[in-house]
């Protein structure tokens, strides 16, 4: 009576990994983008938070670019914020180059509306 051999070839194992590490490489590229994009976000609300009512374009831009040498944002400043019936907000998009002439495009919108 002969057994019959269960699991995968050895061209499916590696077609496998081949396709986790190309996964896990376009995680690691995106990451940063994203915890800026957390960074932003949080500062964002920090100023409508920490400003009583009404704030204006110049203080929300002094306030954000304080933050932002802290924590360190390099893709917006804050010229780049839009203050309008006391919402502060932004809106920018990054590029990610993958590979060759493969690459990724995020948009972001940080909002201190709830």
């Amino acid at each position: 009576m002969k057994k019959q051999q269960k699991g995968m070839t050895m061209i499916g194992t590696i077609l496998v990994i081949a396709a986790i590490i190309c996964f896990a490489l376009v995680g690691m590229k995106v990451m940063p983008a994203y915890l800026e994009f957390m960074s932003v976000k949080a500062a964002v609300k920090k100023i409508a938070k920490d400003s009583s009512g009404e704030i204006n374009k110049r203080d929300a831009a002094l306030a954000f670019d304080k933050i932002r040498t802290v924590d360190n944002i390099q893709r917006i400043q804050g010229s780049d914020l839009t203050v309008a019936d006391g919402v502060i907000s932004t809106e920018y998009q990054v590029v990610i180059p993958l590979f060759a002439n493969a690459s990724v495009l995020l948009d972001f919108n940080a909002t201190s509306a709830k």
